[in-house]
């Protein structure tokens, strides 16, 4: 079950990459980030009603540090779809594997050893690989972008591991970082340009915060229920997914160079799984 829920979330999160694209013809990467937010939080408030989750937490701390890196690499994330491939703009956000390696070795104060090196070194010749055509645009800001998004990304995912260990809520995690992005962004759509919402942008808006809430949970529920290696290769299948997408609505095509830096930077981040220490052996 726990593979089947990540092939879910793979779905859902490459589904919101294009909602994403196809509403940054009209809205502002700040703009989609507050409404993806903010529809997200109405909707994971209303589950926790239901389940009878109360708010109350004492994880304050994490929560904000969860919730602003998250924020700011869902910001840059957004950007990057806008103006690049979806596959390469996706691909680019999933190094976070590869620098989440890197983020819990020095946590954990333990030394590299060679093949998480060769790993984490594998990956980041297939981002050498994957930013090449960007080059030939003139992207390379973007593709810098999409990077960082991946480096903030992984500080996110280092937080919610420190939440969980503390026993926090899955449910009253997402909640937290949605309405800490929504209050960001919303701050930064005031001392920026507001479009006007038509009635007919409404699904669009609302579809995008729903497939990003409910990837969430879907990806929370596979990490409760499944192995982890097995889980965290499956995460890639959004790669894949967005891949399809893009081809079939945008007609994009990525280079073959393209091709192999996808393909050397999802081989890393698995590897990475398997090699990279973890919370769970510190402790023991």
């Amino acid at each position: 079950m726990g593979a089947l829920w990540m092939l879910v979330a793979g779905l859902l999160f490459a589904g919101m990459g294009v909602l994403v694209k196809l509403g940054a013809q009209q809205f502002s990467s700040s703009e989609l980030v507050f409404y993806r937010s903010f529809f997200g939080l109405l909707i994971v408030y209303a589950m926790l009603q239901r389940a009878r989750v109360t708010l109350y937490t004492r994880h304050w701390r994490g929560h904000l540090w969860r919730g602003l890196s998250g924020s700011v690499a869902m910001m840059l994330f957004f950007y990057c779809i806008s103006t690049l491939p979806l596959a390469t703009a996706i691909t680019l956000n999933y190094t976070s594997s590869l620098f989440l390696a890197v983020l819990t070795v020095l946590v954990l104060k333990e030394k590299f050893h060679i093949p998480l090196s060769s790993a984490l070194a594998l990956g980041f010749v297939g981002v050498a690989l994957l930013l090449h055509p960007t080059l030939a645009k003139d992207q390379l800001l973007p593709g810098l972008l999409g990077l960082s998004s991946g480096l903030l990304a992984a500080v996110a995912i280092l937080n919610v591991r420190q939440l969980n260990e503390l026993g926090e809520s899955g449910m009253r995690i997402v909640f937290y970082f949605n309405l800490i992005a929504s209050l960001s962004s919303g701050a930064w759509v005031l001392q920026d340009q507001l479009h006007a919402v038509a009635a007919s942008d409404l699904p669009l808006l609302v579809s995008i915060g729903a497939s990003a809430t409910f990837a969430q949970l879907a990806l929370t529920r596979a990490h409760r229920t499944g192995q982890t290696l097995v889980v965290g290769s499956l995460a890639y299948s959004t790669i894949v997914f967005s891949a399809l997408f893009g081809l079939i609505i945008w007609h994009e095509l990525p280079s073959f160079s393209a091709w192999i830096g996808i393909a050397l930077i999802i081989a890393s981040g698995m590897l990475s799984l398997r090699l990279a220490p973890t919370h769970t052996e510190a402790r023991k």
